[in-house]
């Protein structure tokens, strides 16, 4: 993964990541409070041999007490030494119990020992040791073999008692809480790049281009404010203006390569993405630019742009494939330059209908007559029906919504279209969240930002929009 697909992930994730991290700290701190505390201390014991004065003796004598050291640690944790502690202090312990509570060491090249006991009580802690060093003394002068003249060789001496301890060495209340945050952020973070990895749906440009090499035409967005509510409607309807123009101005490259051809068919991979929004609002704004357009509603199945747009919707598309009448009888004027044919009666065959030689008789006329023929088809997964219009037509335009569909479902319809050996014109990524954040539309898109240009103006309904003859019957 790059650093850009990290920072994405966190600004997606970000909320589980938190989420995580506190519920490990939370954990870590009841983990904490519930641990009894416990309290160290040590005590030291010296042991010291009797040695001649030559060299070679003292050589002798230092080595034979590193042995002495050696055993004598295994001493203070026998029987021997801790079974009088038990008596002396009534512990309730067996010497194996007592041993577990004690830690003896030898610091490397020293003769000393060094006995460290671990309780719940520091009074505990530093009775135990000393009376253990006390007792190991003893030990070693029953143990230690006599010299010459009766003695013992080896001797024992307690250097240093344990004091009373004044912490707790455990639990480590700062130690357990950074380890809880090191593992909430690791499990944050982790599991956000697996959910990342997981989550195949579309909701980037980057995102579309892992699927195909087909041109973006436009991002459409829905701002929301810091806080992740609506944006003013002025806001929303300018940043989506801008939005809509930058489509209308791509639009008008798309063909020229070749034989450019006026007809372009607005589809999606799924149903609630947006398709008949986008196709009504552009085709607004091509009419508004002074192109003429005919709207038409080739969802044969469940139409919605006659509702959208607020016209009638009883006659259109089917009832001229159908040989009903004539296109003129059935088209609306909704706007200047913009013309609408509504779907019509809802046939039970949309497919043949739309793949029929009376389509494409209609097509050719439509496209000598208006500048832009603009169709709102269903999606292509669930029916045939975009896909076979699409190869009729001069191209198609797929809208992808984000957050909604998924990689797979737009390489399927990607892949439909390609089956068909239709032209795709790009695709436009709708209602991304735009927050007020982002630099370039609070710049751009603000009109407090854009005094002396022109504001677009509020969209007008047509009071009662009149049919009119469009094309001469043939």
């Amino acid at each position: 993964m790059e650093l850009q697909q990290y920072l994405r992930i966190l600004r997606d994730y970000w909320r589980s990541i938190l989420a995580s991290l506190f519920v490990c700290i939370a954990v870590a701190a009841g983990v904490t409070l519930l641990q009894t505390p416990t309290y160290s201390t040590s005590a030291s014991v010296f042991i010291t041999v009797e040695s001649g004065g030559t060299a070679g003796e003292l050589s002798q004598g230092a080595n034979y007490a590193e042995r002495q050291v050696n055993s004598f640690i295994n001493v203070t944790t026998s029987e021997l030494v801790l079974q009088p502690v038990i008596d002396q202090l009534g512990l309730s312990e067996t010497p194996r119990q007592l041993a577990k509570a004690l830690a003896v060491s030898s610091p490397a090249n020293t003769s000393v020992i060094k006995i460290a006991a671990t309780e719940t009580s520091p009074e505990q802690a530093a009775l135990i040791a000393n009376t253990v060093a006390s007792q190991l003394v003893q030990a070693v002068g029953d143990l230690a073999p006599p010299g010459p003249d009766g003695t013992g060789l080896v001797s024992a001496t307690v250097i240093d008692n344990a004091p009373v301890p004044v912490s707790a060495v455990s639990p480590r209340a700062t130690t357990n809480l950074a380890l809880g945050a090191l593992l909430g952020l690791l499990l944050g973070f982790g599991q956000a790049v697996l959910r990342s990895m997981l989550d195949t749906r579309i909701r980037t440009t980057a995102d579309i281009e892992q699927v195909t090499d087909a041109p973006v035409l436009a991002t459409i967005g829905h701002r929301e404010t810091e806080t992740g509510g609506a944006a003013g409607v002025s806001e929303q309807q300018w940043a989506t203006a801008e939005a809509y123009r930058r489509l209308r101005t791509n639009v008008g490259f798309v063909g020229l390569g070749g034989q450019r051809r006026s007809s372009i068919v607005i589809t999606s991979s799924l149903g609630s993405e947006g398709k008949t929004e986008t196709v009504v609002n552009l085709a607004r704004v091509l009419a508004k630019a002074g192109s003429t357009v005919l709207l038409i509603d080739a969802d044969l199945r469940r139409p919605q742009l006659a509702a959208r747009m607020g016209i009638d919707s009883d006659l259109g598309l089917s009832d001229v494939l159908t040989g009903r009448g004539p296109m003129y009888d059935f088209v609306i004027q909704a706007a200047p330059n913009l013309t609408v044919l509504p779907a019509g009666t809802i046939p039970p065959n949309p497919s043949e209908l739309l793949g029929s030689d009376a389509m494409a008789h209609l097509l050719t006329a439509v496209e000598e007559h208006y500048d832009y023929v603009l169709f709102d088809t269903p999606p292509l997964l669930p029916v045939t029906d975009a896909a076979v219009l699409s190869a009729k037509a001069g191209g198609a335009i797929v809208i992808a919504r984000s957050g909604v569909v998924r990689r797979p479902q737009l390489e399927g319809s990607l892949e439909l279209l390609e089956a068909g050996d239709v032209t795709l014109f790009g695709l436009v990524l709708n209602d991304v969240p735009m927050t007020l954040r982002s630099h370039y539309y609070s710049t751009y898109y603000n009109p407090a930002h854009r005094q002396g240009e022109e504001k677009p103006a509020k969209p007008a309904r047509a009071a009662a929009p009149k049919r009119r003859r469009e094309l001469s019957p043939s």
